[in-house]
């Protein structure tokens, strides 16, 4: 049997945050954006975000070990 240290909390907060915080930042910042700089800039910051938060999310993920 492998016993596992536990995540510290300041991982924790981060994995609790991350959903929270691309799901708040995209809709407050895309037409922000739009409205200052165009729909180019809008959709290039979209597509910037959401590979950045998606990424962390992969990383940061807590999934069960397969034995």
């Amino acid at each position: 049997m492998v016993l596992k240290q536990q995540p510290s909390a300041g991982l924790r907060w981060l994995v609790l945050s991350l959903p929270l915080a691309g799901s708040l930042s995209l809709p407050i910042l895309v037409p922000l954006v739009i409205s200052r700089w165009g729909i180019g800039s809008g959709v290039l910051l979209t597509l910037v975000v959401s590979c950045l938060w998606f990424a962390l999310m992969l990383r940061f993920a807590e999934m069960p070990e397969h034995s």
